[in-house]
C-alpha cells in the first residue's frame, strides 16, 4: 500500500485517539519512511532536516503570542470585552443574547477575512481577539466548535478566491505551476473557475451556524466583572497600542515578516512604556507559551513532509490513481480531489500542495479533455481541500490556540473533526461539480 496514504491514516488514526498531534505525525513519519523503502537512519535524518524549514513558522506564532499577551495588558481587549457585555443580555433578555452571538460570529468572520488579504497577518490576530472574549462565549453558551468553523472559514476562503494577500501567493502559484505543467492561465482565470468550490464552502459554514452548533452548550467559567475605569486603562495606553498594531502592520505588509512585524509592535510598547520593563519578559513568556503548541505541530509538519517527499511515494499515489481512473472522466475528477485532500491533510499547506499535484493532474486533465477553467478548478480544489480539518494546518492551529486558553477545547475533536466535515465534504460535492460544468 502506498506510504503516503498509510502515514496520514495513522497520523489521523492517533490524533482522533486522542494522542498529541506532534507524537501523532512523529510516528506516522516513521511509519511512512519505512513503508517506503527509507532505513530508520534515512528516516529519522530525512525528519530531522525538514524540522528546520518550520522554525521560522514556530518563531514568528511565538512571537505574536508574546505580543498578543502584551497587548491585552494594555486594556484594549478589555474595552472591547466591555462593549459585548453591554450589548448582551443583563436580566436573561433573548433578544440580546441573539445580537451577542451574532455581533461575535460576524466580528470574528469579518477579522479572519481580512487577516488573509486586506491586512495580511493570518492567524495572528486570533491569541490577541479571542482569549478576551471566551468569557462571553461561556456567558452566551456559544459552541466554540462554531467559532472554530468560523474562523477557519474565514482563514481559507479568501486566499481560495481573492487574489490579494496570501490569495496573491496562491494564485500566482497555481498560474506558475500549470504553466510548466503545460497549461497557461492568467490570474483573471481562477476567480471565475473556483467560485463554485467556494460556494461549497459557503453552504458548509450555514450548516455549522443554523443546524450543527445552533443549540447552546455549557462550559466551565470563573465569573469575571469586567469594569473599565480611568484607573485601570490609560488613554495614552491605548493610543499607543495602536501605534504598536500599526507598526507591526507597517513593517510586516512590505518585509512579509512575521517576526519583523511582531518585534515592530513589541518594540513600541517597551519604548513608549505601555509594557513595563519589569512586567515585559513574564508577558512575552506567557504569550509564547500559548502559542508554543501551534509552533511544535509546524515543526512537526515539516519534518512529516519532507519524509513522505523523500519516500517518493506523493509521485506513486499521483500515478496509480490516473491509472485507476479508466475512461470515466467523473471518476477521474473524484479520484484526483480525493488524492489532493489526502496530501493536504498530511502535509497540512495548500499552498505546498499545488507543485506536487499540479504536475501530473494538468496532463490527466488536459488527457480528458477538460477546458481550462475546468482544470483550475479541479488544481485549486484539489490543493484547498484538506486545509479545513488537518491537525497540521495552521487553519486548524489558530482557532485552537484562542479557542483552547482555559482548556476546555480538542484541537482533534472540536476543531478538526468539525471543520473537516463541514467544509471538506462540500468542497468535495461542489469541485466536482464545477470541474464537470465548466
Amino acid at each position: 500500500m502506498n506510504a503516503v496514504v498509510i502515514a496520514v491514516l495513522i497520523m489521523l488514526i492517533l490524533s482522533l485517539f486522542r494522542v498529541n498531534v506532534v507524537l501523532a505525525l512523529v510516528v506516522g513519519a516513521i511509519t511512512g519512511g519505512l513503508i517506503g523503502g527509507l532505513s530508520i537512519e534515512e528516516t529519522i535524518n530525512s525528519f530531522t532536516d525538514g524540522l528546520g524549514d518550520g522554525a521560522i513558522i514556530a518563531l514568528s506564532y511565538a512571537l505574536l503570542g508574546g505580543f498578543a499577551v502584551a497587548i491585552s495588558k494594555t486594556g484594549l481587549p478589555q474595552l472591547l470585552v466591555a462593549f459585548m457585555l453591554r450589548l448582551m443580555n443583563r436580566e436573561g433578555e433573548s433578544q440580546r443574547t441573539a445580537l451577542g452571538k451574532v455581533l461575535i460570529v460576524m466580528v470574528l468572520l469579518s477579522l479572519a477575512i481580512m487577516s488573509q488579504n486586506l491586512i495580511p497577518i493570518h492567524i495572528a490576530f486570533i491569541p490577541l481577539v479571542v482569549p478576551p472574549i471566551i468569557h462571553i462565549l461561556n456567558l452566551l453558551k456559544v459552541d466554540r466548535r462554531l467559532i472554530a468553523s468560523v474562523l477557519t472559514f474565514g482563514l481559507t476562503v479568501p486566499y481560495i478566491l481573492l487574489p490579494y494577500g496570501y490569495g496573491f501567493i496562491f494564485h500566482e502559484t497555481l498560474v506558475k505551476q500549470m504553466a510548466i505543467s503545460g497549461l497557461a492561465i492568467t490570474m483573471d482565470d481562477i476567480p471565475k473557475a473556483m467560485l463554485v468550490p467556494v460556494a461549497g464552502l459557503v453552504v458548509g459554514l450555514l450548516v455549522a451556524v443554523f443546524l450543527s452548533y445552533r443549540k447552546p452548550r455549557e462550559y466551565t467559567s470563573e465569573e469575571i466583572i469586567v469594569e473599565i475605569t480611568k484607573e485601570n486603562v490609560k488613554l495614552r495606553d491605548i493610543l499607543f497600542t495602536v501605534l504598536a498594531l500599526i507598526a507591526t502592520l507597517v513593517v510586516q505588509i512590505p518585509t512579509q515578516s512575521m517576526i519583523a512585524g511582531a518585534v515592530a509592535g513589541i518594540s513600541v510598547l517597551y519604548i513608549t512604556g505601555t509594557l513595563k520593563w519589569k512586567e515585559a519578559d513574564g508577558v512575552i513568556n506567557d504569550g509564547m507559551r500559548m502559542m508554543a503548541f501551534v509552533g511544535f505541530v509546524m515543526i512537526a509538519a515539516n519534518g512529516f513532509a519532507a519524509v513522505l517527499k523523500d519516500t517518493g511515494h506523493i509521485t506513486f499515489l499521483i500515478n496509480d490513481a490516473s491509472e485507476l481512473v479508466g475512461e470515466n472522466k467523473g471518476i477521474a475528477v473524484l479520484i484526483m480531489l480525493v488524492v489532493g485532500l489526502v496530501i493536504t491533510m498530511g502535509i497540512g499547506s495548500s499552498f505546498a500542495t499545488i507543485p506536487i499535484i499540479a504536475a501530473i493532474f494538468v496532463p490527466m486533465a488536459l488527457e480528458f479533455g477538460l477546458g481550462s477553467m475546468a482544470t483550475i478548478a479541479l488544481i485549486g480544489t484539489a490543493a484547498a481541500l484538506g486545509d479545513a480539518g488537518s491537525p497540521a494546518s495552521d487553519s486548524t492551529l489558530g482557532p485552537t490556540a484562542g479557542l483552547n486558553v482555559d482548556g476546555q477545547h480538542n484541537h482533534i475533536w472540536d476543531t478538526c473533526v468539525p471543520t473537516f466535515l463541514h467544509f471538506n465534504i462540500p468542497l468535495i460535492l461542489f469541485g466536482w461539480i464545477a470541474v464537470m460544468i465548466l
